[in-house]
């Protein structure tokens, strides 16, 4: 019985195939597996371990909804926060399942992208590489904008010295350039220029010392905690809870990010699955624990939409700078490295994509000194910084939030397709009570997705629209399958 994921050139046609079996054409698994790490010039390197592999899905994901987000948060929620946290995460844990299924089964660099190729055909495979773009490469520009925050607050607190608004902030928010936002994505870049082994090195010592930091929050903080802070619990109803939860699950687009080292991991089948819901667990009990202190130590009303909360808390409890300078310190190296990791994760997306001629070859040549796709992470890296540099913190989360939510409803569709088209196959780790857990996590997906705002979907819709466009102008006849198509028509 033929595959139908089977490449066109193996199946005997009267004729080139129409418009509608075109958009379905799918990868063989098969196919995706043997192309693991080749690119144009060169390999990647299998060099990333379980432990490896944990800090990278670690380093894309603790900091961001803390360090950055929850400024954002708190004002839609109030203390209900917390629940918002749990919502985002359990929403996370239900993809994450189907995440794992599929890393074990399909370990490449294209995540969702390649999964989706693999079960639901190329246009959806597109628009959902196209999601991801928006999901790693806007959150790239997002937490750097946080990141200027915290170094204002560090320098600040150390020189007495901070950037002016015009160089810290982007237009619409009081400034004109945010140069700091800049400078941390060029710093990211010159790590991943040096190799996939070099940047997991860098990215561990920095998850260390930012697991450190909360902790320490949290051991300082609780001293400030007062009772009455958490008496109306949920100000804004239900409403403000999803809404301030739909925001925060930008904060857990790192898990997948061991999915796009599936090609440079040296056992990824195996590992893979474990680095996914490993660095999950440890990042929601961080999150929790640090928001349930945080809104204990100030009332709600108090955060009024700032980046460097969690510094402030903590000058606010001891009395003394020292202690919220030295937050600062740990967190402008903490959200260095999910710019780091999530950085890299977005290059491995492309290089997918450019491999299956879905975009262009640049971005899939490989250096054959280091194994890192050079000018890939040099193109990435510019177009996230002038974007960190030029729009607002909110603006880029909300948009980052639909489009990871987007991503991980395929996910969920995909881990049930790839049941029933290939049973056969073998998986290193099977999602529970499947379909059932699958349609749980694409559900909470939409639902949190219809908490977004208007202004958001919009966006959302634009973007879309562009990707389309380039689709059908670029991808369409420029991809391998569509080749494959072509060279079997001249044939006959």
């Amino acid at each position: 019985m033929l595959d139908q994921g089977a490449p066109p050139q193996s199946r005997s046609h009267p004729s080139a195939p129409g418009l509608g079996a075109r958009l379905m054409r799918r990868k063989p698994v098969e196919n995706l597996v043997a192309e693991g790490g080749q690119g144009e010039g060169g390999t990647l390197r299998r060099s990333l371990g379980l432990w490896q592999l944990t800090m990278i899905s670690i380093g894309a994901t603790l900091g961001t909804g803390i360090f950055v987000v929850l400024g954002e948060a708190v004002p839609k929620a109030g203390p209900a926060v917390t629940l918002s946290f749990v919502i985002a995460g359990l929403t996370a844990l239900f993809s994450a399942l189907s995440y794992a299924e599929l890393a074990g089964t399909i370990p490449v660099s294209g995540s969702s992208y390649s999964y989706a190729y693999a079960t639901m055909g190329e246009l959806i495979a597109w628009i959902c590489g196209w999601c991801l773009v928006l999901e790693y490469g806007v959150s790239v520009a997002a937490v750097a904008v946080g990141w200027g925050e915290y170094l204002n607050e560090l320098l600040d607190g150390t020189i007495g010295v901070t950037i002016p608004d015009a160089l810290s902030a982007p237009p619409g928010d009081g400034g004109i350039f945010n140069l700091p936002a800049l400078i941390v994505v060029l710093l990211a870049m010159a790590f991943l220029l040096g190799g996939a082994k070099e940047s997991a090195r860098a990215n561990t010592i920095m998850v260390i010392v930012k697991i450190a930091a909360l902790l320490m929050f949290c051991a300082i903080g609780i001293q400030g905690f007062k009772s009455g802070n958490y008496e109306n619990f949920m100000p804004l109803g239900m409403a403000g809870v999803s809404a301030a939860g739909a925001t925060l699950f930008f904060s857990y687009i790192g898990f997948d990010a061991a999915s796009t080292a599936g090609e440079e991991a040296k056992n990824a089948q195996r590992d893979l699955p474990r680095a996914i819901m490993l660095s999950l667990v440890i990042v929601t009990a961080l999150y929790v624990l640090v928001a349930a202190v945080a809104v204990g130590a100030k009332p709600w009303k108090g955060f009024n939409d700032s980046e460097a909360a969690l510094a402030g808390i903590m000058k606010d409890v001891t009395g003394q700078t020292f202690w919220g300078t030295l937050l600062a310190a740990c967190a402008v190296i903490a959200i260095a490295s999910v710019v780091l990791t999530v950085l890299y994760g977005q290059t491995r997306i492309l290089f997918a994509m450019a491999r299956d001629g879905l975009v262009p070859k640049v971005f899939a040549r490989v250096h054959p000194k280091t194994g890192a796709p050079r000018a890939n992470t040099v193109i990435v890296s510019l177009f996230c910084g002038v974007l960190a540099a030029a729009i607002p913190l909110g603006q880029l989360a909300d948009a980052t939030s639909i489009g990871t939510l987007f991503a991980f409803g395929l996910v969920n569709i995909a881990v049930v397709v790839l049941r029933r088209t290939r049973p056969d196959m073998r998986r290193t780790f099977r999602v529970p009570l499947s379909p059932v857990l699958p349609a749980i996590g694409f559900a909470l997906c939409v639902w949190m997705m219809g908490s977004l705002s208007a202004v958001t979907w919009v966006v959302f819709g634009v973007w879309m629209a562009v990707g389309l466009v380039f689709y059908f102008s670029y991808g369409h006849r420029r991809s391998r399958l569509a080749t494959a198509d072509t060279a079997v028509s001249a044939q006959k």
